[in-house]
């Protein structure tokens, strides 16, 4: 009796490889998340009635393996390791402000005059912290920062420098509808931001993924190259 049921777990193992069916784990930065893949799951789901999606959406960044997650999306430069990865689109650093907080502080021009301002610090991040500031594109030129407020979340820093508390040092995907509505301005400096590095979706090492997983990756480069929202301008 064993052996109809090895053939039956390796058959129904076989058609998902073939067919995007059953549960699709999916995990991604909050705000990137909620902006950009939620209102794309309506369509998919559409496309794919077999499938059922679980998004989970976090800041911090999760172990894909131990985790159980089947497909993350990150933000930033990739580090070694085993998983597999498929570009969606690039993504650039931005500092911004309020026209109220420059009209009320002045408008630094050069990294230097940053440790003259309230700099509103990403806690997660190495590069956009509450203590320092990566500039170049490589990240070697480190300016000291200081201000009242620092957060793990990006839309939190968002309001904060909306309402003119300070600089804001963030994605573009972040800051993009801001500046259009003219609620921010992004600032010129004398050194270019740090390149953050595009915006990936990883996966564990497979030579044959799950149809889930190629069609969730399918679909998301699909409707980022033909409509890269976050775009500014």
């Amino acid at each position: 009796r064993i052996l109809p049921e090895i053939d039956e777990a390796e058959a129904g193992a076989a058609s998902q490889r073939v067919e995007a069916r059953g549960l699709l784990r999916l995990n991604m930065p909050l705000s990137f998340g909620s902006r950009f893949i939620a209102p794309l799951l309506p369509a998919f789901s559409q496309r794919h009635p077999a499938l059922k999606v679980e998004l989970g959406l976090t800041d911090s960044v999760v172990d894909l393996l131990d985790g159980g997650w089947d497909l993350a999306i990150r933000i930033g430069r990739l580090t070694d390791s085993p998983l597999q990865a498929r570009k969606l689109g690039e993504c650039t650093e931005l500092v911004c402000a309020a026209p109220s907080y420059l009209d009320r502080r002045g408008i630094p021009r050069r990294v230097a005059e940053l440790a003259q301002h309230n700099c509103l610090g990403y806690t997660l991040s190495s590069w956009t912290g509450g203590r320092e500031w990566a500039f170049g594109r490589d990240g070697s030129v480190r300016v000291a920062i200081q201000g009242d407020l620092s957060a793990n979340n990006g839309d939190a820093l968002l309001a904060a420098a909306v309402g003119g508390q300070g600089l804001i040092y963030q994605p573009d995907f972040i800051v993009a509808d801001a500046l259009k509505r003219g609620e921010l301005v992004a600032l010129q400096l004398d050194q270019p931001t740090y390149a953050l590095g595009g915006i990936h979706a990883v996966y564990p090492p497979d030579r044959r993924p799950p149809a889930k997983v190629r069609a969730m990756i399918d679909y998301l480069v699909e409707a980022f190259a033909t409509n890269p929202v976050w775009r500014i301008g």
